[in-house]
This record gives C-alpha cells, structure tokens and sequence, in this order.
C-alpha cells in the first residue's frame, strides 16, 4: 500500500485527510496515521421517489493513511468499509440494501476506497482522488478535505492526532448499481459524508 511518490499511491490508508494537514506542529518524515474507529462517521444520502433523502452509514470500517505534514504530502491511504455493516435506520431496507439489487454484500463484502493523488487547495483544504472499488468494479472519485485540527489528544490516548472531515458526490450508475432508476424510485446520486479522527502510530518510521 505504500508508494514512492505522491502521484503514484497505493496500499493500506485512508487518504482522504492526508492531503491537507498544514499544522504548526508539523513533522519531519511521513508518519502512519490509523483511523479511530471510535470516533469515524461516515453517512450517505439519497432520494426517494423525490419525496425525500434517504440516509445511512456504515457502522465498520477500518483504515490507515501515510503522510508528511510538513511536506504536505500523502504516501498512501486506503479504507475499508463492510459492506453488510450498512445501516439505514430500517431492518428490512437495510436486508434490502444489502442484497444483489444493491450492495450485494454476501458477492462483494468489502467496499474500498484507495488513494491515488491529491491536491492542495488552501491551508486546511484540499482534494484527495481514489478509486472506490464497488461491486467489484473500480471508477475514480475525488473528496474534498478539510484538516480541522491536529494536535496531541487532551486526553485518552494523548497521542498525536488529526481531524478530518470530506465529501464527495457520486452516481451509482457508474458501478454498475441501477435498480430503482427507471421512474425515479431510488436516486442515481449519492451524497457522501465524512467526519473522523486519525491517530499517528507511535515509533513508526
């Protein structure tokens, strides 16, 4: 999961903040950054017959990312999210969305995304591309990221930590996913939102 370059990523990480962090704090060398998953949230959006939005989350993921804070640069990054963990507040939509009109969980179990570029776009700002494999079809998207805060946790753990929240906007379409689109039952678009802390590993590197 580890590249050399910042256009060429790969394996293990969640990239979607690396492409930020500009603090004061800064270090020296890339540093492993593993998502909390004590306090990752992740939801998603999507409209019903045009009445109203549907929302969900997925409530397991695990992910891990390299970055150079002082650089500015991110290694690698990669999440991962189970599939049949989705959750829309509904048992039997939930049943719904996990079966082959949809997630097909039992088929595909694990939905990743991982990171392949980013782009600086302001002091706390920036744009990390990926690729989200999705019913095992793989196609690009791009978060918008924002570094909230980086610093040593105040309590807990005490240790480093970065603060982060993304979105993005997708068509399902595109992977392949297109039940309920004729007559407009379900959405194509899909709304994407991100909030997560990311504790730097202690002696690595």
């Amino acid at each position: 999961m580890m590249f050399v370059n910042r256009k060429t990523l790969t394996h293990s990480a969640i990239a979607l903040p690396a492409a930020l962090a500009l603090s004061p704090a800064a270090m020296a060398e890339p540093q492993n950054f593993v998502v909390d998953d004590e306090h990752f949230s992740m939801f998603f959006e999507i409209m019903h017959i045009g009445y109203a939005p549907v929302m969900g989350m997925f409530r397991e993921v695990e992910g891990q990312f390299v970055y150079d804070e002082e650089a500015r640069e991110l290694k690698s990054g990669k999440l991962v999210f189970q599939s049949d963990s989705v959750f829309t507040n509904h048992k039997k939509r939930d049943e719904h969305v996990r079966n082959e009109d949809f997630l097909d969980s039992e088929e595909h179990p694990e939905i990743t995304f991982t990171v392949t570029d980013f782009e600086t776009t302001g002091e706390n700002t920036g744009k990390v591309t990926g690729d989200l494999e999705l019913l095992g079809q793989t196609r690009p998207v791009v978060l918008d990221v924002t570094l909230n805060k980086s610093d040593v946790y105040p309590f807990g753990h005490e240790e480093y930590t970065l603060g982060i929240s993304a979105s993005a906007t997708l068509k399902r379409s595109e992977w392949g996913m297109t039940y309920g689109l004729d007559g407009q039952m379900v959405g194509d678009e899909v709304k994407l939102h991100f909030g997560f802390e990311a504790i730097r590993e202690s002696g690595w590197l």
